[in-house]
Parts: C-alpha cells; structure tokens; sequence
C-alpha cells in the first residue's frame, strides 16, 4: 500500500491532474470567448494551449512537495517559452496578462469546486493551495512578459539594424543619383561645346568657300572632317548610352579566338597602314575556344586598337592574345604613340576625357566603354604608359563566363 494520504491536500492535487485536459479546455473555451484576449482567435487549441498543461503539472508537484525550490527551473523554462511564443504569435503584453490571470480563475475555481465536495481538505491546506497558485502563476506571468518583452527589444534592435542599413544605403544611393546628375549635366555641356566647335569650324569651312573659290578644295576637305567628327561623336555617345542601358541577360557562346584575332587584324590593318604604321599580331597557338559573348569582346579590342590608331604618329601597334593564369586568357594592345602622363592616367576611363590635344578628333569615350565592357565580361582591366613612349592596355578574362543580367556583375 502507499503511504501517501489519498485525501486532503493530496486529493486535491490528484484530482487537479486528473482534470488536467478539462481545466485547459475550460481555460481555452473563456480566452476564446474573451473581448480582451483578441489574438487567440487566430490560434488553434494546440497553439493556445500551448505549455499551460506543463505549468498546471509543475503546480501540482509544488502543492505534493511543498517545495516551489524544485520546480522554479521547469516553471522558468516553460514560463520563457510561453512569452517568446505568444510574442511571435503577435499577442500584446495586456493580452498575454489576461490569459494567465484567467488560467489563475480557473484553478482557483478548480480549488473551490474540490473544497465544496471534499470536507477531508482543510482551510489551511486549501488557503495553502490558493496561495500556492497565485504565486506560480504571478511568477509565470512575471517571466512570460519578461521573455515577450526581450523578443520585442530583440526585433526593435533588428528592425533599428535594418532601419540604419536602408538609411545608409537610401544616403548612397542620393549621393550616386547626385553625382550622377552632375555627370550627366558635364556630359550635356561637353557634348554642346563640341558640338558648336565642329559647327563653328564647318561655318568658317563654308564661309571660305564662298568668298574664296580658289581654296574650295581645301573649305569642303575642312567640312568634310567636321561632319566626319561629329559622326564619330554621335556614334560613340549611341555606343555608350546602349552599353550603360542595357538591362537583358548577358548570353555568351562558344567562339574560336583565331577567327576573332583573324577578324581584329584585318579590320584594323587597313587605319593602320592608312597612317604608315605597322600592324603585329601575335596569338597563343595553345589556345582555342572560349566561352563569352563575342560581340562585346570584340567591341573592347576594336576600341582599344582605334585609340592605339589614333593617338600613335609612327611606329607600330601590336595584337596579342594569350593564355593567362587561372582559367583566363588576355587581350593585349600595345603602342608607340604619344602615350599617357600620369596626372592624366587616373581619369582617362571617365567619360569624356581625353589625355591627347584637341586636334585628335573624338569624343573621349573609347576608353570609358572599354572598361564598362570590361566589367560586364568578368575582365580584369589593367594599363601601362608613359608620356612619348606609347602604352600598354590588358584586359584579362575568364575561359568560360557565365551568363548573367549586366547589373550583377
């Protein structure tokens, strides 16, 4: 036989347990129906429920032991947890008060409906049992909302977090769309001042013409330069603007780098003889198709041969293309024209500038595609120079380029 008493303080807890999926549907069925509790409606039984059924069997240990010492680390555990859920479920802290506090009604009810019917419970036990309650339940509700209220200082201090991230970024991106502004206003001047030069020149070419028509020739030779100026300007500005506009995924294709090397060099030779320069090309026997988009590889050494054109007087331009280091392969333009001082080198990829005399036609945007080109292929842009002694321009790129928008590059 056992020796605990099966009446008294004892019965009291027995049936309390045994009662235990009643009293949380009592419990349930009052915070449903209750206005101040508006959350619970959102909840199923299991999620209301909750660790309510945890809490009512640590109580009943506390009334059987008499000892609240060995169960404050359980009620703790289950007390935290039920705060931290009732926060993530969107419950206010009024909310959370009221459902404990009606937990606490109905035990105490529960108490009340045992004492009535059982006279073997005495006041002091059912005084002790009541008190017993209101302390766990206090010391639930106590910890609950401390719980609640850390996971509220928690998103607070993520929601600050992210705030100060969107403020930051939000700061940068007007300072871009400032800079950006500016440059665009610098770019609509340059253009118009080149613009009205090349219109004043050709006015001055038709003037001549007209008061002198021995120096005809010589007038429609000078307008014919001006319109051609101009054309290269328009067409490099159209280059430009399609290049920083597009917005479609990047596609790539296999393609063998000798036709290419074949095509730059035959495209190129004839501006180069044109101007008594020597044209060299040197290719990488090793090497055979890569994976890119060919269009804009060709458009970076087309580019970067049309500057080495224009801005060397004699000597020659060299081609190379070879392997390189880690699964890229290099394109290389080499020349012996008037080359860049290095007060000019950290500016000569901005858009529109120019580190040659004005008498070089074009509009100072070659350089600025090539490295916007560049970056869009994965390249690795680098150059050499030195002021009478001509330059070097690299631009390393990946054997295979994965496709991708031009934004993520």
């Amino acid at each position: 036989m056992s020796d605990t008493p099966a009446g008294g303080l004892y019965g009291l807890v027995a049936t309390l347990r045994a009662q235990q999926t009643e009293l949380t549907e009592r419990w349930m069925n009052l915070v449903f129906g209750d206005a101040e509790v508006q959350h619970s409606d959102q909840l199923t039984y299991r999620q209301l429920a909750d660790h309510l059924p945890n809490v009512l069997e640590e109580i009943c240990a506390v009334l059987e032991t008499r000892n609240p010492g060995e169960s404050e680390r359980a009620l703790e555990s289950d007390a935290r947890r039920h705060g931290q859920w009732r926060w993530q479920q969107g419950y206010r802290i009024d909310e959370l008060v009221r459902e404990l506090d009606v937990f606490r009604q109905v035990l105490t009810s529960a108490i009340s409906d045992y004492a009535a019917t059982h006279g073997d419970l005495s006041r002091a036990d059912e005084d002790y049992a009541r008190l017993t309650i209101d302390e766990v339940v206090s010391f639930v509700t106590l910890t609950s909302i401390r719980e609640a209220v850390t996971e509220r200082d928690r998103k607070i201090d993520d929601y600050t977090g992210m705030l100060e991230h969107a403020n930051y970024e939000l700061t940068l991106r007007q300072k871009l769309i400032s800079e950006l502004y500016e440059t665009r206003m610098q770019i609509t001047r340059r253009v118009a001042h080149d613009l009205r030069n090349f219109l004043n020149v050709f006015s001055t070419a038709l003037q001549l013409a007209t008061r002198s028509p021995a120096k005809r020739d010589t007038a429609l030779a000078l307008a014919n330069r001006q319109i051609s100026d101009m054309a290269t300007l328009v067409d490099e500005m159209v280059e430009y603007s399609k290049i920083l506009g597009d917005d479609s995924i990047l596609t790539v294709e296999s393609f063998d780098l000798v036709g290419l090397f074949d095509e730059l060099m035959q495209s190129s030779r004839i501006a180069a003889e044109a101007k008594g320069l020597k044209l060299v090309g040197h290719l990488d026997a090793d090497l055979g198709a890569v994976v890119s988009n060919r269009l804009k590889v060709k458009q970076v050494a087309l580019n970067l041969l049309s500057n080495a054109i224009k801005y060397t007087a004699s000597g020659e331009i060299v081609l190379a293309i070879a392997a390189a280091p880690d699964d890229r392969w290099r394109l290389r333009v080499a020349d012996t024209g008037m080359g860049i001082g290095e007060a000019d080198q950290e500016r000569v990829f901005e858009e529109f500038e120019r580190a040659a005399a004005d008498d070089i036609p074009g509009a100072g945007l070659g350089l600025a595609i090539v490295k916007e080109l560049t970056r869009t292929l994965d390249g690795e842009l680098r150059f050499e120079s030195t002021k009478g002694h001509g330059s070097v321009f690299e631009v390393t790129f990946p054997l295979v380029l994965e496709p991708k928008a031009p934004n993520a590059a």
